[in-house]
């Protein structure tokens, strides 16, 4: 073992019993919650091409089942899948803090979709998973789009959560993308947001949201208002060969049932659509519970594809 190090404060607490990897900048850190012992690990895999210190922050929780893998939305950080994690005990996770986000605020540019692609294939090999699922909420979905589109080893499912859709939806116009653009300039006008366009329930944790938006680097802040939910990657998309299930909520603003079913699930092979009822776009905060249930049952395959 090495020699103990101080714990970051913003990271999640461990439960008792279980071991939670951290991936800090590149040099992860287990924490033994019985022992109460934090140690580095030596031989760490390192993905093709990378350097330590390039890697975005991920929590690795180890568990039974392919590890689920989350990916967050556009203004949210590993945390806000903490509530699904939370119901899903004994389960194997992974949780990536995108780069330019919260943990990974300083990690330099660029924060294109693709690169983000490029940082979780780059995790997932760091961890060493050979047998996982991929659940992407909102931006996060379209980088795990994006991501299946390579067919990488290992990858079982996908899990689409309020996704961006691979064909833009007609919304998406350079002047609405100005506009999303100032989404989170302020506290004020994060809360506006929140309030008025991203929920559809009541929440406990408002300020983790505004916290969580605020704390994007200035470049990866505009990067997808400005770049990436504008991107069509339909081509990429139908690439994608593993079963897909596609979670909408009922009365999410961002990106609404009828665009799911008209701007993505025409260019996904082995789909299905669920619809969330009542709930707004920040599923993983608002419907916690049926998000776990649903992430943690296998996706079914379409008897016509079973084949494939």
């Amino acid at each position: 073992m090495g020699g103990e190090v101080d714990r970051d404060p913003a990271l999640p607490a461990a439960d008792d019993g279980e071991d939670v990897e951290v991936a800090t900048l590149g040099r992860p850190v287990v924490e033994t919650p019985q022992g109460g012992e934090r140690h580095r690990l030596g031989g760490q895999r390192r993905a093709p091409g990378w350097l330590i210190g390039e890697l975005p922050y991920y929590d690795h929780r180890k568990g039974t089942g392919p590890t689920l893998v989350f990916l967050h939305y556009w203004g949210g950080s590993a945390r806000t899948w903490q509530p699904v994690i939370d119901r899903l005990p004994g389960r194997a996770t992974l949780t990536i803090e995108a780069r330019g986000w919260g943990r990974s605020r300083e990690l330099p540019g660029p924060y294109t979709l693709d690169q983000l692609a490029q940082d979780t294939r780059a995790v997932i090999a760091d961890a060493g998973l050979t047998d996982y699922v991929l659940v992407g909420h909102s931006m996060g979905g379209k980088v795990a789009q994006l991501v299946a589109a390579t067919r990488p080893a290992g990858l079982r499912e996908l899990v689409l959560v309020g996704s961006g859709p691979a064909k833009p939806a007609p919304v998406v116009t350079p002047e609405y993308q100005r506009g999303l653009s100032h989404a989170y300039d302020s506290d004020e006008s994060v809360a506006a947001v929140r309030d008025n366009v991203l929920t559809a329930t009541p929440l406990s944790n408002k300020d983790q949201i505004v916290e969580d938006s605020r704390a994007g680097n200035p470049e990866a802040t505009a990067g997808w208002p400005l770049h990436g939910i504008a991107q069509d990657i339909t081509r990429e998309a139908r690439e994608i060969e593993v079963p897909v299930l596609v979670i909408a909520g009922e009365h999410d603003q961002v990106e609404p049932v009828d665009v799911l079913r008209d701007n993505l699930m025409p260019y996904l092979r082995n789909a299905h659509l669920h619809v969330i009822p009542g709930a707004g776009h920040l599923m993983p905060l608002e419907a916690p519970g049926e998000l776990a249930n649903l992430v943690s049952t296998p996706v079914p395959v379409p008897p016509s594809r079973s084949g494939r």
